[in-house]
């Protein structure tokens, strides 16, 4: 399986502008250039395990918050995602966002029972 840096970088965006720090901040906690932490953020330069460490260490989030969008069990992170997007939802934007995806959910359960047959 390939990592999807593009997803990692934007979770470590997300999770630094949630944490009011510019990359430049960011950068200087972690000891890495300014424009090493925009390739990062971009997804244009794979990231090691010690340096997501670092970042996550320093953002004060988990390392799977960063890492959930490659990781096959990641409900509790995807279970806080949707309740973000939810929250800035007005009562109307929840219903069409709950029928949606109940028939999401109906139609992947149907194609899965046909796949296996």
């Amino acid at each position: 399986m390939e990592l999807d840096y593009k997803a990692i970088g934007k979770r470590i965006k997300i999770a630094r502008i949630n944490a009011d720090m510019t990359q430049e901040a960011l950068a200087g906690k972690v000891d890495l250039s300014p424009s090493h932490m925009s390739n990062i953020e971009t997804g244009t330069t794979k990231v090691s395990l010690t340096t997501i460490v670092n970042i996550a260490n320093a953002l004060s989030v988990t390392v799977d918050d960063l890492l959930c969008d490659n990781l096959v069990r990641a409900r509790a992170q995807m279970e806080r995602d949707i309740q973000a997007v939810l929250d800035g939802c007005d009562d109307y934007e929840i219903r069409i966002a709950k029928n949606t995806m109940q028939a999401v959910i109906e139609t992947l359960r149907k194609n899965k029972a046909l796949q296996n047959g």
